[in-house]
């Protein structure tokens, strides 16, 4: 029964992953499909692209020398056990936590199964392109939105004095 309990508690963090997961692999997919390599498509003018790259690296093409490319598959597959088995081993208290390490197992499997499958990450979504801003993914995307939503809870925490004697 306390493990059942468990689950249900903990939803939220798997309907966060598991939605997240799915729409992150969907539109990676219909960008392979639908793309050409380095093909381009504007779709608000100077706001966003739709932009078809491969990053063989990790944020801002960080690491993504010969010497990293190994090793950023088994961080992904380490880093998603490593949440999952938060989320199926321990109550999370906090709706906002729940949340936020559901998106961010959510990011991590994404560009994970990427790496694994094919060593690189599909990435496509190019924000103010005048600036270069670097393209990414919807997998990005929330483990961004993971991490706003763990601040979130921090500071929504409250803080607790110490009893005076």
């Amino acid at each position: 029964m306390g493990r059942l309990r468990r689950k249900q508690i903990n939803r939220l963090f798997w309907v966060a992953a598991f939605i997240g997961l799915l729409l992150d692999q969907i539109t990676k997919h219909w960008v392979v499909q639908n793309f050409n390599l380095g093909e381009s498509v504007t779709i608000i003018p100077g706001a966003l692209n739709f932009t078809y790259v491969l990053n063989r690296g990790a944020a801002w093409s960080i690491c993504s020398g010969e010497n990293c490319r190994w090793i950023l598959p088994w961080l992904s597959v380490i880093v998603s056990i490593g949440i999952a088995s938060y989320g199926l081993l321990f109550r999370i208290e906090d709706r906002w936590e729940r949340a936020g390490w559901g998106f961010i197992l959510a990011g991590a499997l994404g560009n994970g199964i990427d790496r694994v499958k094919a060593g690189e990450v599909v990435d496509f979504i190019q924000a103010f392109p005048i600036t270069r801003f670097p393209v990414f993914n919807l997998a990005d995307i929330w483990i961004n939105v993971g991490i706003i939503c763990l601040l979130i809870a921090i500071l929504l925490t409250p803080k607790h004095e110490p009893k005076r004697p």
